[in-house]
């Protein structure tokens, strides 16, 4: 078993086809598949099913996954060592609070220790995020979710040593076109939404899984896309939609939205990362620094 077959194995996992991971890799589909072919068979055991829509893992190829990270990773950490290198962490944040609280977070690390590299990669997808740290792609991973455990919002989380912590509300504000029949109205029942489009995004997004537990399911959904493309369409009248406040909230100061006077738990701003690399030079900084 050796280091490249575990790269190519983490890259066909993460690509999910034989094609994708080669472009990814640069290299000839065939020499990916012998490869894979060659890592099977030094472990004995087959890591993939070959179907018509890709490279589904088997139970081996599963475990395998979190045993290529975590030798990856310890041969990254021996390379840099050796050579001198400075380590990199990498955090992934969903796209919708990347760019609200990436920024505060590199600014405090920059601060408490300037030679620290941190990159921080926005995702639109909570499963990948959740992945990638678990497979160790990711040192840790910015999310929103709900409740005591990991997942309380109505998602799987991978089987892996994750914890978390908690660093931050995310309000959230149901919002509509000003002069909406609703606004103005001192407070809302979710029966009262029956009539309504209720705007979303496909059904894995936080706000979404948020809305679904709010509202009932006689209100009609309408997928409109993400934040930016939701808050446009329920300016222009095209529905209702349950928002951030931290992105609705120029739009509500300027009077091209009002928001609507229903009660709204909020979401939690979650900090997500593997228990057992808490030892990786520069972790706990940038766990300290998101969690400030």
């Amino acid at each position: 078993m050796e280091l490249r077959q575990l790269s190519i194995f983490e890259a066909v996992v993460r690509h999910r086809t034989v094609t994708e991971a080669a472009v990814a890799l640069g290299m000839a589909p065939s020499s990916v598949s012998a490869q894979i072919r060659a890592l099977e068979g030094a472990l004995g055991v087959a890591l993939f099913e070959r179907t018509a829509k890709g490279m589904r893992l088997t139970e081996p190829g599963e475990r395998l996954v979190t045993w290529a990270g975590r030798l990856l990773e310890q041969a990254g950490r021996a390379r840099r060592e050796v050579s001198g290198e400075a380590a990199l962490l990498r955090m992934g944040a969903l796209e919708t609070i990347a760019a609200v609280h990436g920024p505060r977070v590199l600014a405090r690390l920059a601060r408490r220790r300037p030679g620290l590299r941190v990159e921080v990669r926005p995702s639109v997808s909570r499963d990948e995020l959740l992945a990638e740290v678990a497979a160790g792609r990711l040192e840790a991973a910015l999310l929103m979710d709900t409740g005591a455990a990991l997942g309380d919002l109505g998602f799987r989380p991978p089987r892996a040593p994750l914890t978390f912590v908690d660093v931050g509300a995310v309000p959230l504000i149901l919002v509509a076109a000003p002069g909406h029949r609703l606004a103005g109205r001192p407070v809302l029942a979710a029966g009262e939404l029956s009539a309504e489009r209720l705007l979303v995004n496909a059904e894995g997004c936080s706000f979404r899984m948020a809305a679904d537990r709010l509202i009932g399911p006689d209100t009609e959904r309408v997928r409109a896309g993400g934040v930016a493309v939701m808050r446009a369409w329920a300016e222009q009248g095209l529905g209702v939609a349950l928002l951030p406040e931290f992105a609705v909230r120029e739009a509500l100061c300027a009077g091209t939205l009002a928001g609507l006077a229903l009660p709204v738990p909020g979401l939690s701003l979650r900090l997500v990362w593997r228990d057992d690399r808490e030892d990786v030079p520069g972790l706990r900084e940038l766990l300290y620094a998101a969690a400030s």
